[in-house]
């Protein structure tokens, strides 16, 4: 008979031996990044130009046409760089979760092979989305400079700010991945929510807009107050939003330790089902 603490060690051992398996998961992450792009006349220079060209159809449309705008003085410009600045760490999530959501059944072969670390698939896809979220990261930056005319010094919080944002990725990636093997409709599902949180964060619209009845349930979002320290960090210049982003800490850390110990737990029957 296995003790419940011997039981308890084996699941969270994995996670622990992670830093000796760093080769084999930037290789993968390198992989699911590169296959993006093989073939194709560009190669990764899409993944700047994609997030340029997002920036001069969101301008066009959402303030040259319906007129948005973040706050009263801002230009049609200044509009897309705040609009580009929320999408990036959503993109960045949302890209994790869907992908992840068939990764293990996308690799069953590696499934059967009782001495493959399988928790490194959606830590994989996790950093291919984050190195599109960098690429954007930079565009944006550019886009800031020429449009602008500035480029703050705040812009060195963002590994502060892109910490939590790994952190809780990483937990959801692992849950969604799990959740695929058992329920092959979770990539659909995951679709819709997703696209329901995007709407109720404050991304396509500012957080001033909001009416005060509803405000309490914007702030409950723990993605509002990340989105707002990107926006504080890169755009104007002042420091994360400490509070909110000591919230958003807390919602990582949870999704982590629980997304982990969720796959870890349910991972014995990914070969059966597959």
């Amino acid at each position: 008979m296995i003790s419940s603490q011997t039981a308890r060690r084996a699941v969270w051992r994995p996670l622990w031996e992670l830093p000796r398996r760093w080769e084999l998961v930037l290789s993968l992450s390198r992989r699911q990044l590169m296959a993006r792009y093989k073939g194709s006349a560009l190669g990764v220079i899409w993944a700047v130009l994609t997030p340029v060209v997002m920036i001069v159809i969101f301008t066009f449309i959402f303030a040259g046409i319906f007129g948005a705008r973040f706050g009263v003085r801002s230009s049609p410009w200044d509009y897309a760089i705040y609009l580009f600045c929320g999408l990036l760490p959503w993109n960045m999530f949302q890209e994790s979760l869907i992908l992840s959501a068939t990764t293990i059944v996308s690799h069953a072969n590696l499934v059967k092979r009782v001495v493959f670390p399988l928790e490194t698939l959606p830590i994989a896809q996790t950093l291919a989305a984050l190195g599109n979220q960098l690429f954007g990261t930079l565009a944006l930056l550019v886009a800031t400079v020429i449009i602008r005319h500035e480029l703050h010094a705040t812009v060195l919080w963002l590994p502060v700010v892109l910490l939590p944002q790994v952190i809780a990725t990483l937990g959801a990636a692992w849950l969604i991945a799990s959740l695929g093997v058992f329920l092959r409709d979770i990539a659909q599902g995951i679709s819709l929510v997703l696209m329901a949180w995007m709407y109720l964060t404050p991304i396509l619209y500012p957080e001033s807009i909001v009416p005060e009845r509803y405000r309490f349930y914007v702030n409950l979002n723990p993605f509002t107050p990340l989105v707002r320290s990107y926006r504080r960090i890169l755009i104007e210049g002042s420091a994360p939003d400490w509070p909110g982003l000591g919230y958003f800490t807390i919602f990582a850390l949870v999704s982590f330790i629980f997304g982990y110990w969720w796959f870890a737990k349910t991972r014995k029957n990914f070969a059966d089902v597959i």
